[in-house]
């Protein structure tokens, strides 16, 4: 008799708060600084949610934005549900995110400094509920890029002569 709670080898690993990683922005990361972080409940379809459990999405190109006090996911890519017919959803349609007012508030007045924007940086699902986490952020210049990629690296090699002793 098989395990009832034997976990699929295609499911992603859960981290042990029930959170199920669908998708992550890495560029993100070398792009931005990323200053202060917020976690959004995204407006979905039935499909979108179907081919999230799947492990298809793309945030390369998303970007986040508020407008007339709404928060809203642009550029994402959800791949249409391979199993659904006629009623798939547009792979590429802004979403809609789910935000108390007072952060969209808060998340519109950072954004309207020079030179501050929202990035997300990760969809997951949270106790079945699929979220995205969005950074306020600002974009570095290519020689900070760089310089970052210095920091890392020496960093890096400290902790691996720190290992060797």
């Amino acid at each position: 008799m098989a395990k009832k709670n034997a976990a699929s080898p295609a499911a992603k690993k859960d981290d042990g708060d029930g959170i199920k990683i669908v998708a992550r922005n890495r560029r993100a990361r070398h792009d931005y600084d990323l200053i202060e972080k917020v976690e959004a409940g995204i407006v979905l379809t039935g499909t979108e949610v179907k081919s999230l459990r799947n492990g298809k999405a793309n945030l390369e190109d998303a970007y986040a934005e508020v407008t007339r006090g709404e928060a809203w996911l642009n550029g994402c890519d959800i791949p249409e549900y391979l199993q659904a017919n006629r009623m798939n959803h547009v792979p590429k349609r802004s979403r809609k995110l789910l935000l108390h007012r007072n952060e969209i508030e808060k998340l519109a007045a950072r954004t309207n400094e020079r030179g501050l924007t929202l990035v997300p940086t990760a969809i997951y699902f949270k106790k079945g509920m699929a979220k995205v986490e969005i950074f306020v952020a600002k974009g570095r210049k290519t020689f900070d890029k760089r310089e970052a990629i210095k920091k890392s690296e020496a960093k890096r090699d400290i902790d691996r002569a720190l290992r060797r002793r």
